[in-house]
């Protein structure tokens, strides 16, 4: 068997407030890590997942056809694997259900470990359909605002209408992303099932007009025009009561100078983009904001180019 090739894949927010199941943002600081090796058989297998404190994971499955990592490594495997198949070993650094795109991430660094099992490699653009194989399977739907950024980094326009191509969006320069977990888990499967089915003409046109103008404020480097367009009419509503601190970690970041703050994904994890000069003061009052209502919680601050999945060791 072969020597392990070790990937690394980060976290992400998902939605970034304005672009549901569209707009995805790689967050520093926070990753899985997969490692890959090949072996004499004829499917993926999983050798063991690890959680956040290193030991064995109590309950996610070792089982190939029910882990993301091993989906998203099978479905690559069998397009491009030459001989025999793959052993996986899966170490989670995102929390589950985290709103951070854990899932995502498991995915992303396996199919990353996979295909530096080749002796030639395909590129990394080629991977996105692959990975977003596994994460189907943990979300319910085609939608790549997690993996995206996860594999590629930095900010990254999705919509399922042009996969499997991405646009990826210019950060503007002084912004930096300050997120929390907050000591709780939103199962998105769940939080995607409870999702009004139908919207008004006017909250359609105005999310719309907010998504459009974020994506131009980008571009323009407009600092101001991302505060005036960094907000979420639609989903946001319906979703923050699954956390109850949402409201007061919001007005928080907001006090604090924050130029936005939404969930990330589905919660409960909250994030807010922010001028790089306030990011750690308003990270700080973000937590210091959640522990008030007795909620434990831990935090970052990442640049908006954060770095996309990578291999580690070979």
């Amino acid at each position: 068997m072969s020597e392990w090739v070790t990937a690394f894949a980060p976290a992400s927010i998902g939605n970034v407030a304005v672009g549901f199941d569209m707009l995805g943002l790689a967050l520093e600081g926070a990753g899985d890590r997969v490692l890959a090796r090949r072996i004499d058989n004829e499917r993926v297998t999983v050798a063991e997942v690890r959680g956040l404190d290193g030991e064995l994971h109590p309950y996610l499955s070792t089982v190939a056809e029910s882990n993301t990592a091993s989906i998203a490594a099978q479905a690559f495997w069998d397009d491009h694997g030459d001989t025999g198949s793959v052993e996986l070993k899966v170490h989670k650094g995102v929390p589950l259900q985290s709103g951070m795109g854990s899932s995502a991430a498991s995915a992303v660094a396996a199919v990353v470990a996979a295909n530096g099992l080749l002796d030639t490699p395909v590129s990394v653009e080629a991977l996105l359909p692959y990975a977003l194989e596994g994460e189907k399977f943990a979300s319910g739907g085609l939608h790549a605002d997690n993996v995206a950024p996860s594999l590629f980094g930095g900010l990254v326009l999705c919509p399922q209408v042009l996969l499997p191509s991405v646009v990826h969006l210019p950060a503007p320069s002084g912004v930096s992303a300050a997120l929390i977990h907050p000591d709780l888990q939103v199962n998105t499967a769940h939080a995607r099932r409870g999702l009004a089915k139908s919207y008004s003409t006017r909250l359609w046109l105005e999310q719309q007009g907010l998504l459009a103008g974020f994506v131009a404020a980008c571009h323009a480097g407009d600092i101001d025009l991302v505060a005036r367009t960094l907000r979420d009419v639609i989903i946001e509503p319906q979703r923050k009561d699954n956390v109850p601190c949402f409201d007061v970690v919001k007005s928080a970041a907001e006090r604090g100078g924050a130029l936005g703050c939404s969930l990330s994904g589905s919660g409960p994890s909250i994030f807010a983009l922010c001028r790089t000069s306030d990011a750690r003061n308003i990270a700080s009052a973000m937590e210091q904001a959640c522990r008030s209502q007795g909620i434990g919680c831990e935090s970052w601050v990442s640049p908006m180019n954060a770095p996309g999945a990578r291999i580690e060791a070979a």
